[in-house]
């Protein structure tokens, strides 16, 4: 009796947690499903004629089912000038993801390392910044940037990332920074290292996780903005891809299918990136610190 014991509890244990291993992938795979149909709608509809898009779905077999026209994806890129767009985007993104990364990580460095008088009371108006709605600001910096003459042109889209990189890239390199052993700082002062050195051969390469989930928001920040360009933006040479989607809209009618087309065109970089890197985002949301 005494032995049986402990082996049925064993048992009981390990049942109760195949059920409990069980309900939980079962509910991440409704999760997912349900997830997944706007996805699969949308590639769907990239594919059909335009007067079968909207009919009435009445079973799985309607829902599968598509015309297979895979003309309209040339015909959509064709249509929203995708080359020119796409460098376009690929610029804007490039130079404000850049100077993101770059800002962000250096006054994160003086928020988490560095000892000066109000350091931690600006840093506390800094987060207060983030309650402010961008709609208050807007007016202002736009009249800024017309008046130094940087309307129509790529600057405004790009040069304020190189400013500070946005409070939530900070917030969240500073956080990582402070989870690194303040005695790694010491140990590469006392090698002769200053403080750029520390920065940038004891600081940046423990914090490559956080820095590639700044990476990936300022990515699809930038990639998938569409008021940033629709305001400073006025010559259809210089679109966006987001922009270049808004064109699609008729004054009567909606080209839905190379909407869709397009819409899936443009989501592909996004998924690639985020797959390709979701290590490091996972990791620097966790904010996990030194690795053993």
């Amino acid at each position: 009796m005494a032995t049986t014991a402990p082996v049925q509890n064993t048992r009981r244990r390990s049942t109760a947690k195949l059920w409990s291993n069980t309900l939980t992938y079962a509910l991440l795979g409704l999760g997912s499903t349900l997830i997944m149909i706007p996805f699969w709608f949308l590639i769907r509809s990239s594919l059909m004629d335009p007067g079968n898009i909207f009919k009435p779905i009445t079973g799985v077999v309607d829902f599968l089912h598509c015309d297979r026209l895979w003309q309209n994806y040339p015909d959509a890129l064709k249509f929203m000038n995708f080359t020119g767009c796409l460098r376009n985007t690929v610029t804007i993104t490039f130079f404000a993801m850049t100077g993101q990364i770059i800002s962000a990580s250096i006054v994160a460095y003086g928020f988490a390392r560095m000892r000066f008088p109000g350091r931690d009371a600006l840093f506390i108006v800094l987060l207060a910044t983030i309650m402010l709605p961008p709609q208050v600001t807007l007016i202002p910096i736009f009249k800024i940037f017309t008046t130094i003459g940087w309307y129509d042109t790529f600057y405004p889209l790009t040069v304020p990332a190189y400013f500070g990189g946005g409070v939530f890239a900070i917030f969240l390199l500073r956080q990582y920074y402070m989870t690194i052993p303040i005695e790694m700082d010491e140990a590469a002062k006392i090698d002769g290292a200053g403080t750029f050195g520390i920065f940038t051969k004891v600081i940046l390469p423990q914090a490559k996780p956080a820095l590639g989930t700044i990476a990936i928001f300022s990515f699809m920040g930038h990639w998938n903005d569409f008021l940033g360009p629709l305001i400073y933006l006025s010559d259809p040479a210089k679109r966006t891809l987001a922009l270049a989607l808004w064109s699609f809209q008729g004054e009567h009618a909606v080209e839905w299918h190379l909407l869709m087309a397009a819409a899936t065109v443009v989501m592909l970089p996004l998924l690639i990136i985020f797959f390709c890197a979701q290590r490091y985002f996972i990791q620097g949301v966790v904010i996990s610190g030194v690795k053993g």
